[in-house]
């Protein structure tokens, strides 16, 4: 099951008019073990792999997260892109794709793909200097790839000049686990042995195809009986996670697992964005107090506090859809505030 997809070559529907997800076509491994063995065509190596994302984007944004929580910063490096889509064949008028593009802080601000809004280039873009890819769709075609979806995250093999994985999942595992030999918390597990097969089977009734996929079921339905269906499934499983983690601190129990950090990156854009660009408005989080004190008691963890950019995330969503947003107008809520204390740590 593909959860990575976040790209406007992928807003495509069904006949019924629910938005559907394409698959991740870039599914290699990096593997410890078979780095020992010398049998690794991707192995574990210092400065050699490099994390391609969106702060806007909750997989990437995920991924990122790890990175830090691992303390692999010295050894995997990162990009940023900016958060408004762009043409991305701007001498090509048949060429209509927009997607994720490079600026530099400072750079002139960017409109919408209509010429509207002004969007800055702050201080927290890092462009790539190792392809020198003006965009994700750039990167893709070093790789080879000229058909898409260009999506990010993308971990590129610097050696070989290529992509290891889009896929967030498989990166997430990737980094918990097989770099820990250079990792400066290597004994931080978010995939312990005892809650996987709980955690997997949450992800993958409720947690990815009702919440985080859920929201984008609702803000890309294209017919109200897809909508009514997303938005009914998305609010009876947040009720769900509310009752949950009324008697529990994470979803594992007293344990902080990796399902934690996925659904904490839908929560934490959903009052921001999604409440009224994803028409997901029968309640906030804001209007779940076990939701809101969990979201922000994930947030006090500093490497998580670190990658959320609520500017990025709101620039993103309310300017890279023209069609649902025309003039790029960015509303000016941010959210509960998340530094409140989340009085949790004794549950």
């Amino acid at each position: 099951m593909s959860t990575d997809k976040h790209d406007n070559t992928n807003l495509r529907s069904g006949k019924d008019g629910s938005y559907q997800r394409h698959d991740s076509k870039h599914r290699h491994f990096i593997s410890a073990s078979e780095t020992s063995a010398g049998t690794a065509k991707y192995p574990v190596e210092a400065d050699r792999y490099h994390l391609h994302v969106a702060l806007a984007c909750p997989w990437a944004c995920g991924t990122l997260g790890m990175i830090k929580l691992k303390g692999l910063d010295e050894v995997i490096s990162h990009s940023i892109v900016h958060p408004t889509w762009v043409k991305t064949k701007l001498d090509d008028d048949s060429d209509a794709h927009c997607g994720w593009a490079y600026r530099s802080p400072g750079d002139e601000p960017l409109p919408n793909t209509l010429g509207h809004g002004s969007n800055v280039c702050d201080d927290a873009l890092k462009p790539d200097t190792f392809t020198n890819a003006a965009s994700i769709r750039d990167l893709y075609a070093i790789a080879g790839d000229f058909d898409g979806p260009y999506t990010t995250p993308v971990l590129w093999d610097k050696k070989t000049n290529t992509i290891v994985s889009n896929e967030s999942t498989e990166i997430l595992k990737m980094l918990n686990k097989e770099f820990n030999s250079l990792s400066k918390n290597p004994d931080l597990d978010l995939y312990p042995a005892e809650f996987q097969e709980e955690m997997q089977e949450l992800n993958d009734k409720l947690v990815y195809p009702k919440v985080n996929n859920g929201v984008y079921r609702c803000g890309f339905a294209k017919s109200q009986t897809a909508y009514n269906q997303a938005v009914t499934e998305l609010f009876e499983s947040l009720e769900f996670l509310e009752e949950r983690l009324s008697k529990q601190r994470y979803l594992a129990g007293s344990t902080i697992t990796w399902l934690d950090f996925r659904l904490f990156m839908t929560l934490v854009r959903f009052d921001p964005v999604y409440v009224t660009y994803f028409k997901t408005n029968l309640k906030r989080i804001a209007d779940y107090p076990n939701l809101l004190g969990y979201v922000r008691d994930i947030y006090s963890i500093p490497a998580m506090k670190e990658v959320i950019n609520i500017d990025h995330i709101k620039a993103h969503y309310f300017t890279s859809h023209p069609h649902l947003n025309t003039f790029g107008i960015i509303p000016v809520l941010n959210g509960p505030d998340l530094n409140v204390p989340h009085g949790r740590e004794n549950m």
